[in-house]
């Protein structure tokens, strides 16, 4: 069931998508008309309110066929929404800023595989929403899977009773050797001057601490210790229960590669069994949608109702642009 559309947007669909309980996943919105950057903008603006309870209602929203060739016009596209810039401090992944709100995505080798996970979900202050961009559109592969992060809770409370009670219970604690300098070939490649935006050691255990982060200094490295933090949240807005943590990281094979330097476990220090970590790694990857990326495309993601990824680029070019709001 699609929801009355605007003045200036209407609902599209794709091959891609999947329906649950009647709404499209993720939901795609086009123009109505011809239309420039600076009448994108005044639509966003005018339209907030519809373009939220959207948001709300399928978790991702794809923007396809407006004017957004730069980065500039990206930076401006978010800004038009309002919502207020959410700081990197305490993140992992190796980015750039390219201008304004605007910054790399994981800037990790494109042919490695970035697994599902919500965005900065060890940090108690992560962001609450996600802007994506694509500069460069992928020849072949480099998609950005995203799945609906109840889906999956119900398919691991299913599958998985015994350990889903835990999480509930216990949450997760995520352990993690960062060096002092970057190392941009690993996904979470950033060292820890970079992760606290400084080189003081005794500023960085302040920054830490604000995150709820204990830090184990060695020589040059140091560890870094989140949690436990809760990795079942719940949905007020939908009445259901999420998926909020990343367990799927140590699941090996050709194509599924994590940072090797990171330990997920159980917030009361149990390991997580590997059949547990298989069938979610499962779920996630039949659940997904994954939409080629087009040139132009703007994509919205509610960080708190979905869990995103990337697949390896297959045939180059790809440049996809990021930023996120509180």
């Amino acid at each position: 069931m699609q929801m009355p559309t605007g003045k200036f947007f209407r609902e599209a669909e794709l091959p891609h998508q999947k329906s649950f309980n009647g709404v499209l996943f993720p939901a795609v919105l086009s123009p109505t008309t011809n239309t420039n950057i600076t009448a994108f903008k005044e639509a966003i603006r005018a339209e907030k309110p519809w373009v939220e309870s959207l948001l709300q209602r399928s978790g991702v929203i794809l923007f396809r066929g407006f004017p957004v060739s730069s980065p500039s016009n990206f930076n401006d596209v978010v800004k038009a929404f309002g919502f207020p810039e959410a700081q990197y401090v305490g993140g992992r992944a190796p980015r750039t800023k390219v201008v304004g709100r605007i910054y790399t995505a994981n800037e990790s080798p494109m042919d490695k595989r970035i697994p599902f996970h919500h965005e900065m979900n060890y940090v108690p202050d992560f962001p609450s929403k996600l802007f994506f961009f694509c500069e460069e559109e992928p020849e072949e592969g480099g998609e950005t899977p995203v799945v609906l992060s109840n889906i999956i809770y119900e398919k691991m409370k299913e599958k998985h009773p015994e350990l889903v009670v835990k999480l509930e219970e216990h949450g997760v604690k995520y352990t993690t050797i960062a060096g002092d300098e970057d190392h941009p070939s690993d996904i979470a490649g950033r060292g820890w001057k970079s992760i606290y935006m400084t080189d003081d050691k005794q500023v960085t255990e302040e920054r830490a601490a604000k995150l709820g982060t204990k830090l184990e200094w060695m020589g040059n490295d140091v560890k870094i210790i989140t949690g436990p933090v809760p990795a079942i949240r719940f949905d007020k807005e939908r009445q259901v229960k999420t998926w909020f943590s990343n367990l799927t990281g140590p699941v090996s094979g050709d194509d599924k590669i994590f940072d090797q330097a990171t330990c997920v476990e159980l917030g009361n220090g149990e390991v997580v069994p590997n059949d547990a970590m298989e069938d979610c790694s499962r779920f996630l990857e039949e659940e997904c949608v994954a939409i080629p990326w087009k040139k132009g495309d703007v994509m919205l993601v509610n960080n708190l109702m979905v869990l995103h990824s990337r697949r390896p680029l297959l045939k180059p070019p790809r440049r996809i642009l990021a930023s996120l709001c509180k």
